[in-house]
């Protein structure tokens, strides 16, 4: 590790980043942040199977030219690395969180960790014997904005309904004004696209078939694939703020489009509502309500550097009042507290709250969304 000047001139020391897959995410926030997070970070090495996209982010990185490759065990052996950013394809992430872990790095590994309790077991069993910890970048429930929100649900006395939205438009959208010029690249080999796609099948044959026990259609895989995306930012956000569902009530899974569950908390429902359309916004919230307050905590699109996490409180006031507080403690987006979390999390040895054992709820949800909504799968099947 090299050191940076701290507080008070007290040296803190920087951590050296390797970071698996140069694509969009990488490109628009990961290596921007870690370039403006200087004093903590610093990207030393790069991992792709594209060489132009090697090319394209090695020319990105501040303070130094990275050392690249194409084989992630090398970035994950290097003296030169202390921390793995795991941001390449799903199919992946497993695989290469567990090399990271098998040469005692942190890894930072990008949504989903995965979709499969038999590939996420082995990370935490792995991690019993590493010097290294998974940290899942759900970075949504780093945001202020939200972890004020968790402590005023905490303070409710009772809650009696709770909404999550997750409803946007095309990402292009919103990564074309990022003011970050991602580029994509399709030189890699056709063998690289087979692996993939010999990847992807075996753990959509593993996850429907075998974990959930759900028909295995093109429809349940498109299903699996939004929920460990885009859902798993908004169901790791529910379950901090609202804890665990005692199951789902009643799914509608249209999806391609905009689809809908209903979680039964025992003493009230909670909807969740997320898909795509054509209009380019971002309508994405948590909220909860009770007799006397509701709270709101509102993301916008995190590719665009700088947008505010709110959270708005409304509330009763006397016999007939009513207030309404919109809170934005900070202009920090989500992807700067969650490196700057990460940091704290790898320098002072903490178990980080989005870990490998946290996620497996996740992969819980997943199965329980799927199983409520087999029937859908099951028609397709048939026909």
């Amino acid at each position: 590790m090299a050191t940076s000047n701290g507080v008070n001139g007290t040296k803190s020391p920087v951590l050296r980043v390797g970071i698996i897959g140069c694509g969009e995410i990488s490109q628009v926030a990961h290596i921007p942040n870690i370039n403006f997070l200087s004093h903590l970070f610093q990207t030393t090495y790069l991992c792709d199977i594209s060489a132009q996209a090697l090319v394209h982010c090695s020319k990105k990185v501040l303070g130094g030219i990275p050392k690249t490759t194409t084989h992630p065990e090398e970035l994950c052996s290097s003296e030169e690395v202390d921390v793995v950013l795991i941001a390449n394809a799903d199919a992946y992430h497993v695989e290469h969180a567990l090399l990271a872990l098998k040469h005692d790095k942190w890894c930072l590994v990008e949504k989903p960790l995965s979709v499969c309790f038999r590939d996420l077991d082995k990370l935490v069993e792995a991690e019993k014997s590493s010097k290294g910890n998974v940290f899942v970048g759900t970075m949504r429930r780093f945001a202020t904005a939200f972890t004020d929100a968790v402590q005023e649900v905490g303070g409710m006395d009772r809650i009696t309904h709770a909404r999550v939205r997750d409803i946007i438009g095309p990402n292009s959208v919103f990564v074309d004004q990022s003011g970050t010029f991602p580029q994509k690249f399709n030189d890699f080999t056709e063998a690289d696209a087979e692996d993939r796609a010999r990847r992807e099948d075996e753990i959509n044959q593993q996850v429907l078939g075998t974990e959930y026990g759900v028909p295995i259609t093109p429809e349940s895989k498109r299903m699996l694939r939004v929920l460990g995306g885009l859902g798993t930012h908004d169901l790791s956000a529910m379950r901090e703020i609202l804890g665990m569902p005692q199951r789902v009530a009643g799914a509608m899974l249209t999806f391609p489009g905009i689809f809908s569950v209903l979680f039964d908390y025992g003493t009230f429902p909670c909807t969740y509502e997320s898909g795509l359309n054509n209009v380019p916004e971002f309508d994405a919230h948590i909220e909860v309500y009770s007799p006397d307050k509701i709270v709101r905590v509102e993301f916008d699109s995190p590719y665009v550097k700088g947008l505010p996490t709110v959270m708005i409180v409304k509330e009763k006031v006397g016999d007939a009042g009513f207030q309404e507080r919109k809170v934005r403690k900070t202009y920090e987006d989500a992807y700067t507290l969650e490196m700057k979390e990460l940091y704290r999390c790898v320098v002072e040895d903490l178990e980080p709250k989005t870990s490998a054992v946290d996620a497996r709820n996740d992969i819980e949800l997943f199965r329980m969304i799927l199983q409520a909504g087999v029937e859908r799968y099951s028609k397709s099947s048939k026909s």
